[in-house]
């Protein structure tokens, strides 16, 4: 059951969905249900949330919310990104917490992940 007031879902533009659904897909395993064409809806993420048809794209020197990932291995999520045909946006570098690095996906949707691991 939702908790009152909590972050719930999360929804991306896409301008190419299935290249979106086969890259989360591969690099982070998520699972998706299509509700027709211009939608679909992901799990096994954290938190759910979807990809709807738009040719807009979130980057967060625009303004907008920045996702953040964790991974346990920050240099194989880099290595896998790249494999899958994501974009780098950001090599890695270290912050107060730890180091990150900041990615495109196939749609130009700018995410980032971190890692409090050497």
């Amino acid at each position: 059951m939702p908790a009152h007031h909590k972050i719930d879902y999360v929804e991306f533009s896409a301008c190419d969905i299935p290249a979106s659904k086969a890259f989360f897909s591969r690099v982070f395993g998520w699972t998706f249900e299509d509700f027709g064409s211009e939608y679909t809806a992901f799990a096994n993420a954290g938190i759910e949330g979807g990809f709807f048809a738009n040719n807009a794209y979130s980057r967060a020197e625009h303004g907008s919310a920045l996702i953040v990932l964790y991974s346990d291995d920050l240099e194989k999520s880099y290595a896998d990104i790249v494999a899958a045909g994501g974009t780098i946006a950001k090599r890695i570098f270290a912050f107060p917490v730890g180091r990150r690095f900041h990615f495109f996906e196939p749609s130009g949707n700018e995410l980032a992940i971190w890692s409090d691991k050497s």
